[in-house]
């Protein structure tokens, strides 16, 4: 006689959150090893069309696998090489603007000390302070050491990328034998949705931040805002970075905008500028390019780009979204998991679908 054991409500829930528990210890430990192979994964299943492009021109896939990666190497180092040689005409210009950001500072600690009845020996003995405290929490050592780590990655990452590529079939493999056959069709769907899902969001994305950086660049010359190329190209990648790049996108050619104009009508603006090219990017842009390719709500978005933020800082917010379409693909195939799945989703079921609740608030 077979005896069947249920676990209580109370223990599912305790066995959740301590699981909960252990995969966020595990990847905020782990973060230095796990970030630079998910990018890797990430990229891999980008560029895994072109590798497949080489191979059926009759490409050896050693060769093939080699050369996407040496593009793609090659288009990052192309891209930091324009932007380095526009941050190295700020720096040409450095003396010029700290000597105006000094004078335009003087100007505000009068104006503070005239309007408030304050005065400027105080403020400025605040400011010192406040400098010195600044400085003095600046750690050295683990700047150097973060440095480090980002040198690490970047060399690392083009390996890992080149090993995932080149041991595809023994990864998918391995995933197939973990189920067993009856579940094969339902692991291909998610392995295929989950592949659809990260490129089209790479691929929207890719877009999105050029056609941001013509905007911005050309609202920023428009302007004769100085810098307007590194400052427009900037604040595109920064866009990238969901619902929070914008915002320090809009502060820095403001501040550039404030030290090196004479009125304080440039910085209002620069704000109008990119308030309406955050518009067309909320309304028209992510929606048809980035938004719709993911298929997750708004909430949830917001949601998981914070907790990336606090668990693995700017990496994990860029990295929230495609992952979480991931497991929102996953908790599709599982029948337990659908309404979270559709929980995660962006269908809003309509006021007849919710008909029911009024009915049983009737009958109570």
């Amino acid at each position: 006689m077979e005896s069947s054991f249920k676990i209580p409500f109370y223990a599912k829930t305790a066995l959740i959150f301590i699981g909960l528990f252990a995969f966020v210890f595990t990847i905020t430990v782990g973060a230095h090893i796990i970030i630079p192979i998910v990018f890797a994964t990430i990229i891999a299943i980008l560029l895994n069309p072109l590798v497949n492009f080489f191979m059926r021109i009759k490409v050896n896939k050693i060769v093939a696998i080699s050369i996407v990666v040496i593009l793609a190497i090659f288009a990052v180092a192309a891209t930091l090489y324009i932007v380095s040689s526009q941050i190295s005409m700020i720096s040409d210009t450095y003396p010029a603007l700290k000597l105006k950001f000094n004078v335009t500072g003087t100007q505000i600690v009068q104006w503070v000390s005239e309007k408030f009845n304050i005065r400027v020996s105080k403020i400025n003995t605040w400011l010192t302070v406040t400098q010195t405290e600044a400085l003095s929490s600046f750690a050295v050592g683990e700047k150097l050491t973060e440095a480090g780590q980002m040198l690490m990655t970047g060399i690392l990452l083009p390996v890992y990328l080149f090993m995932i590529l080149y041991y595809k079939p023994l990864l998918l493999e391995f995933v197939r034998k973990l189920f067993k056959s009856e579940h094969h069709v339902a692991v291909a769907e998610v392995l295929i949705n989950s592949k659809k899902i990260i490129q089209s969001y790479l691929v929207g994305l890719f877009f999105e931040m050029l056609i941001i950086a013509v905007l911005n660049v050309s609202g920023l010359l428009l302007l004769g805002i100085d810098y307007a190329i590194i400052l427009g190209i900037t604040g595109a990648i920064l866009n990238i970075i969901p619902y929070i790049g914008g915002i320090i996108a809009i502060a820095l050619p403001m501040s550039v905008a404030f030290v090196t104009k004479n009125s304080i009508t440039y910085p209002i603006l620069v704000f109008i500028v990119y308030i309406f090219i955050q518009f067309i990017d909320n309304h028209y842009i992510i929606p048809r390019i980035v938004a719709s390719r993911v298929k997750l709500n708004a909430l949830v978005s917001i949601i998981v780009v914070l907790i990336g933020a606090a668990i693995w800082g700017i990496p994990g917010m860029f990295l929230s979204i495609p992952l979480t379409a991931i497991v929102k693909v996953i908790f599709d195939h599982i029948e337990n998991l659908k309404p979270w799945g559709f929980l995660l989703g962006n269908i809003v079921p309509s006021a007849t679908k919710l008909s029911f609740i009024r009915q049983k608030h009737k009958t109570i």
